[in-house]
């Protein structure tokens, strides 16, 4: 009884007690017990305590840590340890290269090097060039002296020495200097020889990079004393950039101990001597070809299968023999094109029959992209319509006007060229002539090109010389051709705007609108671009500026904002002018500016952004490019939301406002390219004053500077609607340009007439 009764006062308590015990059990388990030594301990390099059987003694006791005193251990005292913040660099700023290619290691294909003299480069030089450097991306002249006066468009090394071995060691030393880094081929040729830079640029892509070359054509030593060949500098040579890095330490010994007559031969026991290195004419199956060009002969005369296969022809005596080798040459390539194309097309014709689809998969013309399939009704091309003399497609959007300029020079040569593919067609059986266009259709596919459909009159003569007239309907088109990258100069966003804002008396009541958009997207902003405004006075309101100053309140506006911004300064200049010639305004301002400066012309109505200034920047190009941007025009509120509540924010689209063709005041250009330009039409401003004021700045570039002159649509230059009356004192061409773009800017067709029509209904109740 009583034991029954302990056993159920311990029941619950029972897991506890078995718990409690486990622990102390397991706990005991884990010490490790050991027996301290009493050996003498040594301590080792590295702290660690030995004894002197080299074995590990003592076991660490809990709650204890070794001090590294001879095995020493104490208890474990906790110590605060106050917190100090890491103080953080400045972290090294990545230096990234400014192109791709560069930090990548990729090097351009083909460097050529053009040997030539005082005497010759003005010829023979310059036809090299024309006949080459377009096929090339750096063509380099190399000459001992030259006159003061480079021919255009020639990039010249001058070396200061007429010796021929001193301008050969010149030209390599220049090479590894500055050009052994971006290329992987050196080609090396005279001005009195021909090279098909084609063929040069073919080879050199069928060679591996690493290998040390020396190709050319292969000549013996004079004398016979010297062992191994050099190239003769008359056909050119190929020498790669393994070559040139194992030659550059040597280079000053080549220069010291070998003597020779030429400098072909100079070079090659250069590179036999300490690259050792032999001219060949054939490698990795590739073979330089060139052909030796007797004296006076015709190139259109020569037969030889050498001749045709050449690389380099030498020698070329003048720069009518090297045009006529170029000519020669440049058909053999046109030919061997046109037969690779009926090639292809050939292939395709005879794979489309087994196709799924037979020869119905094989697309018109062979070869060319399909044409561009719609995805719904919005995206159908247009087909216009046009005659021998009318195009009804106009850009004004008129009905119909002349077909004139290069319109009429393309409907001219597609119905020449569909006579003749019609004749080449028909010959012997059949001889056409055409009578007339009855109807021509053509529209631009994006993916293809321009297609034309022609409706022809024919007069059709057979052999037995009897005539009648047909109608034969033909379709044609000339594909777009490979698109070429061209090159541009290299700019940066970095550069500084200034701001040239005209300010007349009607301008006044926008002037504090412009300046809050102007301070909300510059000023707050830290934009680097400086705002400069034009007050224009008539002469009654120059007379009384002391008096009473129209743009005083304007001025005051400005004083303000620069309270407002510290750091900001708004000049402003006045200038008084009976007519409103931009050319004469620029004249004064580009006086008070350093030549490098670049100007972006602005109107009141203009609202510029951070998005805009960067364009300006980049497609602005000192001594290359001046932008004029194609704004787009808000349309009448009143009219393009006509019974709306107007919004928050305009959107870009059409039934907002459109892109402003007529409209040519906004302008980015450098003052160098301002001055230039000003200073060609001098001579004609000297004959006529009046043509300060018939031109406006885009005239005066179009017509007086060689510039590119790049106009283009600007989604982020937007221009508010105001009604402002053209200034009758323009000229004829301006004024009606300005009453274009006024009209313009009222609505679009479809909101005007759904006007006219709401007015008809109402006068018609």
């Amino acid at each position: 009884m009583r034991f029954s009764m302990l056993i159920s006062l311990l029941r619950p308590i029972g897991p506890v007690i078995i718990g409690i015990s486990l622990g102390f059990t397991l706990s005991l388990l884990s010490v490790s017990w050991v027996e301290e030594s009493c050996d003498i301990n040594i301590i080792g390099n590295e702290g660690i305590v030995l004894s002197q059987d080299e074995s590990l003694k003592g076991a660490r006791r809990p709650n204890s840590i070794s001090t590294g005193n001879g095995g020493e251990e104490e208890d474990f005292q906790p110590r605060i340890i106050p917190y100090k913040p890491v103080t953080q660099s400045q972290p090294k700023k990545l230096f990234r290269a400014k192109y791709i290619s560069t930090e990548l290691g990729i090097r351009e294909r083909l460097f050529v090097g053009i040997l030539t003299s005082k005497n010759t480069i003005s010829t023979l030089g310059v036809a090299v060039n024309r006949t080459i450097s377009h096929h090339l991306d750096n063509v380099v002249f190399f000459t001992g002296t030259r006159s003061r006066k480079i021919p255009h468009g020639m990039v010249v090394v001058t070396h200061g020495d007429e010796r021929l071995n001193w301008n050969m060691f010149q030209t390599i030393k220049y090479i590894l200097e500055h050009y052994i880094t971006e290329y992987d081929w050196f080609y090396f040729a005279q001005d009195d020889t021909y090279t098909q830079a084609d063929r040069i640029k073919t080879l050199v892509e069928h060679l591996s990079m690493d290998r040390v070359l020396y190709m050319g054509s292969p000549e013996e030593f004079i004398g016979g004393e010297m062992h191994g060949r050099y190239c003769y500098g008359g056909f050119g040579y190929l020498l790669s950039r393994s070559l040139l890095l194992r030659l550059q330490p040597y280079l000053e010994k080549c220069r010291n101990d070998i003597l020779s007559a030429r400098h072909d031969e100079w070079l090659g026991r250069c590179i036999i001597d300490y690259a050792d290195t032999n001219c060949v004419e054939e490698f990795e199956g590739q073979k330089y070809y060139y052909y030796e060009m007797g004296k006076n002969s015709d190139p259109s005369k020569e037969d030889n299968v050498q001749f045709k296969n050449a690389l380099t022809v030498h020698p070329v005596s003048d720069p009518e023999q090297m045009y006529r080798l170029h000519k020669h040459f440049t058909e053999i390539e046109l030919q061997k094109t046109y037969e690779e194309i009926e090639k292809l097309q050939a292939e395709i014709k005879n794979v489309s029959v087994v196709a799924f689809d037979g020869n119905r998969s094989a697309l018109w013309p062979v070869g060319i992209n399909p044409p561009f399939e719609p995805k719904t009704r919005f995206e159908v091309l247009r087909w216009d319509y046009f005659t021998e003399d009318q195009v009804y497609s106009c850009i004004d959007s008129s009905p119909k006007c002349e077909l004139r300029g290069i319109d009429k020079l393309d409907v001219a040569d597609i119905i020449e060229t569909a006579m003749g593919e019609l004749n080449k067609k028909y010959k012997p059986v059949l001889h056409l002539k055409k009578q007339q266009l009855i109807n021509g259709y053509r529209r631009f596919d994006p993916t293809r090109g321009m297609e034309y459909t022609l409706d022809l009159q024919l007069e059709v003569v057979n052999q037995k010389g009897r005539s009648r007239s047909i109608t034969k309907r033909v379709h044609l088109v000339r594909p777009l051709s490979r698109i070429e990258i061209i090159p541009m100069p290299y700019v940066t966003e970095a550069a500084r705007v200034h701001i040239i804002l005209p300010v007349t008396l009607q301008d006044q009541e926008h002037v504090q609108q412009f300046l809050e958009a102007y301070a909300t997207n510059a000023f707050e902003t830290s934009e680097n671009a400086i705002l400069t405004f034009l007050f224009i006075y008539d002469s009654i309101e120059a007379q009384q500026v002391n008096q009473n100053d129209i743009f005083a309140s304007v001025k005051a506006q400005i004083s303000a904002y620069e309270h407002r911004y510290p750091t900001v300064k708004i000049p402003w200049i006045s200038v008084k002018s009976e007519s409103p010639s931009q050319i004469k305004f620029m004249d004064i301002i580009s006086k008070k500016h350093p030549v490098d400066t670049l100007f972006f012309i602005a109107t009141m109505k203009t609202s510029i952004n951070s998005e805009f200034l960067n364009h300006c920047r980049m497609n602005s190009i000192n001594n290359w490019q001046v932008f004029f941007p194609v704004h787009f025009q808000y349309y009448n509120p009143d009219i393009a939301y006509h019974n709306q509540p107007l919004p928050n924010t305009i959107d870009l689209v059409k039934e907002a406002g459109h892109f402003d063709r007529s409209s040519f005041t906004e302008a980015c250009f450098y003052n160098s390219d301002y001055m230039t330009t000003r200073t060609h039409m001098s001579s004609d401003v000297q004959e006529n004053e009046e043509i300060l004021e018939n031109l406006d700045i885009y005239d005066m570039f179009i017509k007086y500077s060689g510039l590119h002159v790049f106009r283009a649509v600007e989604p982020a230059l937007h221009q508010k609607y105001s009604y402002q009356p053209c200034n009758p004192r323009l000229s004829e061409d301006i004024y009606q340009r300005c009453v274009q773009s006024t009209l313009d800017s009222l609505g679009s067709r479809s909101q005007l007439a759904m006007l006219l029509f709401e007015q008809e209904q109402g006068n018609s109740t």
